[in-house]
């Protein structure tokens, strides 16, 4: 189980039945959201000297008001050299279209893209890559 998992979409129900699945899933002990990639970075700037309260995992919407997925990621590779812990980003989109998959997976910042609706099987998959990943499997 992740111990703090990111969530960053600006949908207010697909947040609320996003919440339900990690939690019926038993995916994360704790859930943040933002509603804008700004206030995700914000909240990453002003909590990267304490691990404890970095998410292991970020669920990145692409299209947002203020600043967006393509925007985190470009400002997040800023940030990622001053933060103390590996935090893996997956984004998440409606969109079907093969360049936003390309262009995630290309970032050099995403370890994976999951098309909403997001299902618990590919969010289950997810999370045991990043635990893995960071040898708590």
């Amino acid at each position: 189980m992740l111990e703090i998992l990111c969530v960053v979409d600006d949908d207010k129900i697909f947040t609320y039945l996003l919440k339900r699945i990690i939690e019926k899933a038993k995916i994360a002990r704790e859930i943040i959201f933002f509603d804008n990639g700004r206030d995700a970075l914000d909240y990453l700037t002003s909590h990267k000297e304490d691990a404890l309260k970095l998410p292991q995992l970020i669920l990145l919407d692409i299209n947002m008001p203020i600043l967006d997925g393509w925007q985190f990621l470009n400002e997040y590779g800023k940030l990622k050299p001053e933060v103390p812990q590996p935090i893996s980003i997956c984004m998440m989109s409606s969109s079907s279209e093969v360049e936003d998959y390309n262009r995630a997976m290309d970032s050099g910042h995403v370890m994976d893209y999951l098309q909403k609706p997001v299902q618990i099987p590919s969010l289950k998959e997810v999370t045991e890559r990043v635990l893995s990943f960071l040898g708590q499997k």
